[in-house]
């Protein structure tokens, strides 16, 4: 009989983001970068803001500086400003790059810390009493954002084209 390998939690964590990662970017394949920008549903945010969204406060913020603690990212937190707005002067393709960026240099936090410890950091002030006290509550939450902020797109894709991305099992 075959031995099959068990995938470990960490493992099972990346599977499912990665999954998540790869809708946001397969949902968006083949707009424009005109349509890209354009806010599509009736709270104004467009695509790449979502997208740049993504990458900046919740890759960037999560691993970088919840989970890693990493000075150069807290640091460069302040000057984020609005993620959800993209300077005209950033391509897309630029966005869709730090997005792939982001969640690359994530995978390698993840994959080097153990889920049972706290994160290195927390921002104090940022959200009243909440707090996550694990990586892997840290790890939940974003997949939970990142699945949350892929029907966001899902629903503007439909929108902008009638496209639909179908996950068949």
């Amino acid at each position: 009989m075959p031995q099959t390998k068990t995938r470990t939690e960490t493992e099972a964590l990346l599977a499912f983001l990665n999954n998540q990662r790869e809708h946001v970017l397969g949902i968006l394949d083949g707009v424009d970068e005109e349509t890209l920008r354009r806010p599509i549903l009736p709270s104004g945010w467009s695509c790449l803001g979502l997208v740049q969204h993504l990458a900046l406060d919740v890759e960037r913020f999560w691993f970088g500086a919840v989970i890693a603690g990493d000075q150069a990212v807290i640091k460069s937190l302040a000057d984020v400003g609005n993620a959800w707005t993209v300077d005209p002067a950033v391509s897309a393709g630029s966005i869709l790059n730090q997005y792939r960026r982001e969640s690359d240099r994530a995978n390698v936090i993840l994959q080097s810390a153990s889920l049972e410890a706290a994160p290195r950091w927390w921002p104090e002030d940022a959200f009243g009493d909440w707090r996550l006290h694990t990586i892997r509550e840290v790890a939940l939450h974003v997949v939970t954002e990142s699945a949350a902020h892929t029907g966001h797109l899902d629903a503007a894709r439909e929108l902008i084209d009638g496209k639909l991305w179908l996950v068949l099992t």
